[in-house]
């Protein structure tokens, strides 16, 4: 919550006193601009999004935006495999006997970046394809230099229908589905 805040140049701001509770005022700047017209979309209607089989490994260190993301991902008829964080994938990655066809791993993790940790699995699965996230606009994760200028990034919060033309715009990148 704090990124995206951040990102649209608000401010949070905590206050708690023990036994009365706690207060998050969250501000956003003003703007003159009215709200921009809804575009038409089917962002709505899964029945339409891109679909799979493909295995896809996980990588999320918030528990409830990883089981969002494998519900939707299986929604789509991926399977899904997941992990906490870094060490647990490479752990998944080495106990999986099949093709691990993507990696959509979080940028900022405790102990194993989602960098580092790509780069480790590639060594073990070279064919694997990648997809970073963060709450970091891509802006920030730029800046910062954590990812190659080539990478695909997706911030979030991601919305289903975004997600599943994301995996699929990168699993049919270069028209090799086999994985690794």
């Amino acid at each position: 919550m704090y990124g995206i805040v951040k990102q649209s140049g608000g401010n949070i701001s905590v206050y708690s006193r023990p036994g009365e509770g706690t207060t998050f005022r969250v501000y956003f700047p003003v703007t003159t601009h009215g709200a921009p017209e809804p575009a038409a979309s089917v962002e709505g209607d899964p029945t339409i999004w891109p679909t799979g089989s493909e295995t896809v490994l996980v990588v999320e260190d918030e528990e409830s935006v990883r089981g969002f993301v494998q519900r939707s991902l299986e929604q789509q008829g991926y399977h899904v495999l997941r992990a906490a964080h870094g060490t647990e994938a490479l752990a998944v990655s080495d106990t999986h006997q099949g093709i691990i066809h993507l990696l959509l791993t979080d940028v900022v993790m405790p102990a194993i970046s989602g960098p580092e940790l790509a780069a480790q699995l590639r060594t073990r699965r070279p064919a694997m394809k990648v997809v970073f996230m963060s709450g970091y606009s891509s802006d920030a994760i730029a800046h910062q230099g954590r990812l190659a200028p080539d990478s695909t990034f997706i911030e979030k919060p991601v919305s289903p229908g975004r997600l599943a033309r994301v995996v699929r715009q990168v699993l049919d990148a270069n028209g090799d589905r086999r994985g690794a």
